[in-house]
């Protein structure tokens, strides 16, 4: 058995580089919608039905448990999964979000002080990371959103650091400084590849929480606290990644995101 990683596209791909950081010796088999992303701006309904269709592609690859490296993802689709698939199809898997973990982290170490959230307009508008912040710190977390639509186009074109990128992500930022925010979470996998233009606008004094980080911390404790699936789970290394869109521009981003080049198979998700 393997660990999964399913996203709508290749923001995700920062989550797998945190988890072969922390835990590098297991296997995984990466999966980014890409042919149908971005979720962002999609209804809850369809970000539901997709992410079912991924996860039941890496169940099918032999995953023991998959992680939703996509906010998106993790906001609308996670819950309804876990309580009306998972438990009568497969009671003996697991599907882990990127946002509870990184709850527990903002409680545990940034309780008192006031909570930015930046993402896309699923994941603002869905209310998770309010949700589970205020159920981990005891309803007392006093929280700021702001929804940024142009940022994940803007990293995917490459555009991240000319003027007018930079001038997009100011104004986002703006009303988060206004409101004198002491930790700005990165509520977009995307994000994490533009953290240090980020912590340079907020200041040496917000602290920035990437989820990919929480996330991999997470699993890692998970399976120390989980022997039964820790020790059913392949230690060989290995990486396979897939994708519904394996276009010319998609094998650029990836490699653009990974750091140097991946083999990546196209399956269809349709079928």
């Amino acid at each position: 058995m393997i660990i999964g990683i399913f996203d709508s596209g290749l923001g995700g791909l920062s989550v797998l580089k945190e988890l072969v950081t922390v835990i590098p010796h297991y296997d995984y088999v990466y999966l980014g919608d890409n042919a149908r992303a971005p979720y962002g701006g999609r209804s809850a309904e369809r970000i539901y039905e997709f992410t079912k269709q991924g996860v039941q592609f890496l169940f099918d690859k032999g995953c023991a448990l998959v992680i939703l490296g996509c906010n998106s993802a993790s906001a609308d689709a996670l819950r309804r999964l876990q309580q009306e698939w998972l438990a009568g199809a497969y009671p003996d898997r697991r599907i882990l979000g990127v946002i509870i973990p990184t709850a527990e982290v903002i409680a545990n170490t940034y309780a008192d002080k006031k909570i930015g959230i930046i993402g896309t307009r699923a994941t603002i508008n869905s209310n998770a990371y309010v949700r589970e912040i205020e159920k981990s710190s005891g309803g007392q977390a006093r929280i700021e959103q702001v929804a940024c639509p142009l940022l994940v186009p803007l990293i995917e074109e490459g555009w991240e650091k000319t003027v007018p990128a930079k001038m997009i992500l100011k104004k986002y930022l703006r009303v988060l400084k206004s409101k004198q925010i002491g930790v700005l979470v990165l509520g977009c996998t995307h994000y994490a590849f533009i953290k240090g233009m980020i912590k340079l606008m907020m200041g040496k004094n917000v602290g920035i929480i990437d989820p990919g980080v929480c996330a991999a911390r997470a699993l890692q404790t998970y399976l120390q606290n989980h022997p039964e699936i820790a020790l059913g789970l392949e230690k060989k290394g290995a990486l396979h990644v897939y994708s519904t869109d394996t276009s010319e521009r998609i094998r650029n981003l990836a490699n653009r995101f990974w750091g140097s080049p991946l083999v990546i198979e196209k399956i269809d998700l349709d079928k």
